[in-house]
C-alpha cells in the first residue's frame, strides 16, 4: 500500500464532487492506502477553497474529507532540512520556495510519496513524486 503526502494541487480538487482525482483518492483510501497533508498545504488549501463562489460547499466538503488525512505538523528538524534543501538547490542553480521546501522536508522525514504537479520538486533527488492529475 502507498503512503502519500498531498501537495495543494492534489488536495484542492478533492472538494469537487465527481472530479476524477477525488474518485481515485477515495478508491485508494478504501484499498488501505494512506494519505496525509502538512500544515503549509492546509493553509494554502483553506485559502484557495475559501476564495471562490462555492466556498461554503467547499469548506463543508473539506471538513468531512479531512478526517481521512493525517496532518503533519512542522518542527525544528523540518525547518533545518528545508533550509538545507534550499541552500543545496540554490548552489546547483535551482530555486525552491520556502513553502515547497517545508513540504518536501515532511515527505522526506516520513518517507512519503509526494503527489504534486509542481516540477520544482524534481530537483530534490531523494524525494519520490507522482502526478495523478496527468
Amino acid at each position: 500500500m502507498g503512503n502519500y503526502l498531498l501537495d495543494t494541487n492534489h488536495v484542492s480538487p478533492l472538494v469537487t464532487h465527481g472530479h476524477p482525482l477525488r474518485q481515485l483518492v477515495l478508491e485508494k483510501l478504501d484499498q488501505g492506502h494512506q494519505f496525509a497533508i502538512c500544515v503549509p498545504v492546509l493553509t494554502e488549501v483553506l485559502v484557495g477553497i475559501s476564495l471562490v463562489s462555492r466556498a461554503v460547499d467547499n469548506l463543508a466538503t473539506w471538513n468531512r474529507l479531512k478526517l481521512q488525512f493525517r496532518c503533519h505538523l512542522l518542527d525544528e528538524s523540518d525547518a533545518e532540512l528545508a533550509a538545507d534543501l534550499r541552500i543545496a538547490l540554490r548552489r546547483r542553480g535551482w530555486q525552491l520556495e520556502t513553502v515547497d521546501a517545508l513540504i518536501a522536508s515532511v515527505a522526506l522525514r516520513y518517507n512519503l510519496i509526494l503527489l504534486t504537479t509542481d516540477g520544482d520538486f524534481k530537483a530534490v533527488l531523494t524525494l519520490q513524486t507522482e502526478n495523478w492529475l496527468t
